[in-house]
């Protein structure tokens, strides 16, 4: 599991543990199970009212914490697309060649994965074998060079895989992330 998904389940734990804990806490005051919080007791001290500034800063934290939270609903929708098998009819009498669009890019991720200043890549082939999509990921290393990879990729890369799935275009879509991880370095 990358870093970024567990922090994100463990983000989510713990959010669920405190809520859990926030549902409780007012079960367990009214029936009596926490003697220190009776239900007769205020909830704080004194009776003054707060300062005028404390619900706008409450207001605004609470705003806050909600497109907080709405970014981050926001950002699991966003999915690789899934693959597919495409199916090759050669001919009736031949019968029915099934691929697997995610065992087709494994020679594609690979060589991207050779490629100078590449630090990771993956690749998903979706759509049907008629629309085919192309969908790339590549970390870049530090001194890596992204216009160099963006280019070798689709003057090698693309129309290598074109070539072995028998297809006359492909679109692709090429994401670059950075790492802060340098390339390897032979003095």
């Amino acid at each position: 599991m990358n870093r970024p998904a567990r922090l994100n389940r463990t983000l989510i734990a713990v959010l669920g543990l405190l809520l859990m804990t926030a549902g409780a806490l007012p079960a367990a005051i009214r029936f009596h199970w926490l003697p220190a919080l009776g239900a007769d007791r205020p909830l704080v001290p004194g009776t003054a009212l707060p300062p005028a500034w404390v619900p706008y800063a409450a207001a605004a934290a609470g705003i806050v914490l909600a497109l907080a939270g709405l970014r981050w609903l926001a950002a699991q929708l966003v999915r690789k697309p899934r693959g597919r098998v495409w199916r090759f009819d050669d001919s009736p009498d031949d019968g029915t060649t099934e691929l697997a669009a995610g065992a087709a890019v494994v020679p594609f991720v690979d060589e991207l994965r050779g490629y100078p200043g590449v630090h990771h890549a993956t690749a998903t082939l979706a759509g049907t074998r008629q629309a085919p999509v192309l969908e790339v990921v590549v970390s870049v290393e530090q001194d890596g060079d992204p216009t160099g990879i963006r280019g070798r990729i689709h003057a090698e890369g693309v129309p290598r895989l074109c070539q072995a799935l028998d297809l006359d275009s492909l679109a692709t879509r090429i994401e670059l992330r950075f790492t802060t991880t340098t390339g390897s370095r032979v003095g």
